[in-house]
């Protein structure tokens, strides 16, 4: 176990009692763990050196195929363990999206207004206005992705004698709404970033606080995954390496969130070089405010960042700069993980999910035993019941200060905001079955079998897509995306959406 940050103060002060819970519950779980990863750890040290940069990770391409294959096979295995409905059709497409929407409100360019254009569905009646230096458009307007539009928009100029029609032309393949930021990623796996970069979250380097322009993101490996945090962002690989860059903290606001072992900052993606010590392929990340939560494909939850609120999910209070397994849940064989704000929560293949941090706004469905104020917390991983006692959870999605769950029938539940501190069932959705779930800062998405689109809460930015800034306590379906057209995913950042679809059959 590396040593974490122990700095003598309040802040990180934890009673006796609860740090010998804390010691007992993780040397169970380390030795369970340790038996399982021993093998993966051998594997991967040869497979990689203990490089750290970029332009060294870059000198181990020759070793990429085989890291590819080992990961493919260990997601595989994991899937096949789970037994669970199919995944919904975001988990199954791999084609470029027939149309990409968005809207929201776009803060410092996190939407291309210059791409944006009519022709959605006539029943969408809203526009696009500005407030201050901010545009709010309140319904999905289709991005223009002909070749021409899209190359110029990213400034690529490799694609200048191609045509829409080409194998090898530029076509946008996935798209991702964080925080205060947009990521595009192509079919050749590259990917682009727009929005705020005050803390270097973008990583491009030492540049502008912000841009409305994309800049290149270079990585030795195809993205497969950008999760755009307040202060920090990460970057998943398709070989199950991670990078992050942005704010690394301060002795105020914690630190190690990056997980490169120190509190500082970097302008451009670093390799998270602990993982690849350790024989860990990261399947998914979330960023939180100033902590990460990763999954593994062996289904082990990772954090580091700070430890205030229990956002970390070890009892303890302490920061820590690499990340460490949350023990409680370390025998659990997890299949998604979701971040807020300062919470997370995981979801193991038994269908039950366990919650920890921040509860000041009900967001770890804990109901209201205990009062839920400013202070509310949960330091260890807590299973959510209420009405999802005896329901298996087939996917979970975190908020700035809520949460969502799909369950093996369709249903879907809601909790946090300050409305619902337990798990509240939607029953406007009940004639349908929902398949898939995405929260932003105050609103909720919800996706059906058919491809269709509800939203619901807060609308003041636009984010429902109804054609309107009020908000909605119970789910709408979007009208604005053609009925022709079915939604296959969708992206929910703090103030702006983004799905894809593809023709219905």
């Amino acid at each position: 176990m590396r040593k974490r940050f122990d700095p003598q103060s309040p802040r990180f002060a934890a009673s006796p009692f609860s740090s010998a819970i804390a010691t007992t519950i993780k040397m169970i779980a380390t030795t369970v763990r340790s038996a399982t990863r021993i093998v993966s750890q051998y594997g991967r040290r040869s497979a990689l050196s203990s490089s750290t940069s970029i332009s060294d990770k870059s000198a181990a391409s020759s070793s990429c195929c085989s890291i590819s294959a080992i990961r493919c096979s260990s997601s595989a295995a994991l899937n096949n363990d789970a037994a669970s409905p199919p995944p919904p059709p975001s988990a199954q497409t791999t084609s470029t999206p027939h149309n990409v929407y968005m809207w929201g409100t776009s803060k410092q360019g996190t939407i291309p207004l210059s791409l944006l254009q009519e022709g959605g569905a006539s029943a969408s009646s809203g526009g696009m206005f500005s407030t201050g230096n901010e545009k709010i458009v309140d319904h999905p307007m289709s991005l223009n992705l002909d070749q021409g539009a899209l190359t110029s928009f990213l400034g690529d100029d490799n694609d200048n004698n191609t045509t829409d029609d080409d194998d090898d032309a530029t076509k946008l393949q996935q798209i991702f709404c964080g925080a205060t930021g947009t990521a595009v990623v192509l079919n050749d796996g590259r990917c682009f970033v727009f929005g705020s970069n005050k803390n270097g979250e973008l990583g491009i380097g030492k540049g502008p606080k912000s841009t409305e322009t994309p800049v290149h993101v270079p990585l030795p490996d195809p993205v497969a995954k950008v999760s755009l945090g307040p202060n920090f962002s990460a970057f998943l690989t398709t070989t199950g390496d991670l990078y992050t860059c942005g704010y690394g903290g301060s002795a105020v606001n914690g630190m190690g969130c990056l997980g490169h072992g120190n509190m500082e900052s970097y302008q451009s993606p670093k390799l998270v070089n602990s993982l690849v010590e350790d024989g860990c392929y990261a399947a998914d990340v979330h960023c939180g405010e100033y902590s990460m939560t990763v999954l593994t494909t062996e289904g082990e939850v990772l954090t580091c960042g700070t430890g205030s609120f229990g956002r970390l999910g070890n009892m303890e209070t302490l920061d820590q700069l690499y990340l460490e397994p949350v023990e409680m849940i370390a025998g659990d064989d997890v299949v998604q993980i979701a971040s807020g704000f300062a919470f997370s929560l995981a979801l193991n293949k038994g269908g039950i999910i366990h919650a920890w941090g921040k509860n000041n706004e009900g967001q770890l469905g804990a109901g209201v035993g205990l009062a839920v104020d400013v202070y509310a917390m949960e330091s260890l991983p807590t299973p959510i019941e209420g009405l999802l006692e005896g329901r298996k959870v087939t996917r979970i999605a975190a908020g700035h200060s809520h949460a969502a769950a799909v369950t093996s029938t369709g249903e879907l539940f809601t909790w946090g905001m300050h409305m619902d501190h337990e798990p509240k069932l939607e029953n406007s959705l009940l004639h349908t079955k929902i398949v898939d779930v995405a929260c932003g800062q105050n609103y909720t998405l919800a996706l059906d079998q058919e491809g269709r689109l509800y939203s619901l809460g807060k609308g003041k930015t636009g984010v429902l897509g109804l054609a309107s800034t009020k908000m909605t306590p119970q789910p709408i379906l979007v009208e604005g995306i053609p009925a022709e057209e079915k939604v296959v995913t969708m992206s929910a950042g703090w103030t702006h959406v983004a799905c894809t679809t593809a023709l219905s059959e």
